[in-house]
């Protein structure tokens, strides 16, 4: 899944091609994918790009027009970008491909989704804060507001766990599973640590692990086409991903915990004082 980094990533690329660029077409090939009519997402023809921006991991495209495009690429969605963007027709339900937009110096890119569960969101919006997932959003955390006393507030009293607190998109905006395992990697912290029982220290190294990972990554996608920001993320993983695999920092094995549709990875030795995760499925932990 795309996560803040990478969706920087996308936002600066696209930023630094197509503003100032008019849209000549818009195709929805998976109209399932758009979740708008008004405005209709045609109305964006003839509008000119006026800047590109993101709002936790959703892009956003204004116009001259007074309309924004802006999508979520959920959790197997992408942009192919095109610097001439080839004349063939999308069918409908025969391709990846949920949307294609093309510009008038004949670039322009689509939006692919792999899979059977399709997720991936398309909005046509006068206002980005017409959007519901936006709207939800909590604070940002590379926003220069978002303090060590602001990330405190967020966890106090939240007897949930630190995984889900980091993931949950109405807390904190733009962090999700692979971005959660790395921090909590970075701040020797199990993903089943309550957020509300953290001590003042342990607060203190969270936070310090948010803030560098995140930033870290962001600079790593930095200036990197689509096609490779996915490569760079896994190269940049310590744990996420890398099950099996040795830890970078003490030499263990890096382990997983299997849910539904995803799962997460650890080191036992760096966050849970060598105890091993049970598989949630077994919803319990072993001694």
């Amino acid at each position: 899944m795309p996560e803040m980094p990478e969706v920087q990533g996308l936002v600066d690329y696209l930023g630094g091609r197509v503003t100032g660029l008019t849209v000549t077409k818009v195709s929805v090939a998976n109209i399932a994918a758009l979740k708008t009519y008004d405005p209709p997402i045609d109305a964006l023809q003839g509008a000119t790009v006026t800047g590109a921006a993101r709002h936790g991991k959703f892009i956003d495209l204004a116009t001259d027009a007074g309309i924004h495009l802006v999508f979520h690429l959920a959790k197997a969605g992408w942009l192919r970008w095109y610097d001439q963007l080839a004349p063939t027709l999308i069918r409908p339900g025969k391709t990846p491909i949920a949307l294609r937009v093309a510009f008038d110096d004949g670039s322009g890119f689509d939006l692919t989704e792999a899979g059977t569960k399709k997720s991936l969101a398309v909005y046509a919006a006068r206002d980005p804060q017409d959007v519901p997932g936006i709207a939800r959003l909590g604070p940002d955390p590379l926003d220069e507001t978002f303090t060590r006393d602001v990330f405190a507030g967020l966890l106090a009293g939240r007897r949930t766990q630190i995984k889900g607190v980091l993931r949950d998109q109405s807390i904190i905006a733009g962090i999700g599973n692979a971005y959660s395992d790395e921090i909590l990697h970075v701040a020797k912290m199990s993903p089943y640590a309550l957020a509300a029982t953290l001590t003042d220290a342990e607060i203190d190294r969270l936070y310090a692990a948010l803030r560098d990972t995140v930033a870290d990554a962001v600079a790593t996608a930095s200036g990197k086409p689509p096609a490779d920001l996915k490569d760079a993320k896994r190269r940049g993983m310590a744990v996420h991903g890398r099950r099996g695999e040795t830890c970078p920092v003490c030499g263990d094995t890096v382990r997983s915990v299997f849910f539904a549709d995803n799962s997460l990875e650890y080191c036992a030795t760096c966050q849970t004082g060598g105890k091993i995760l049970a598989d949630r499925r077994l919803s319990r932990l072993l001694k």
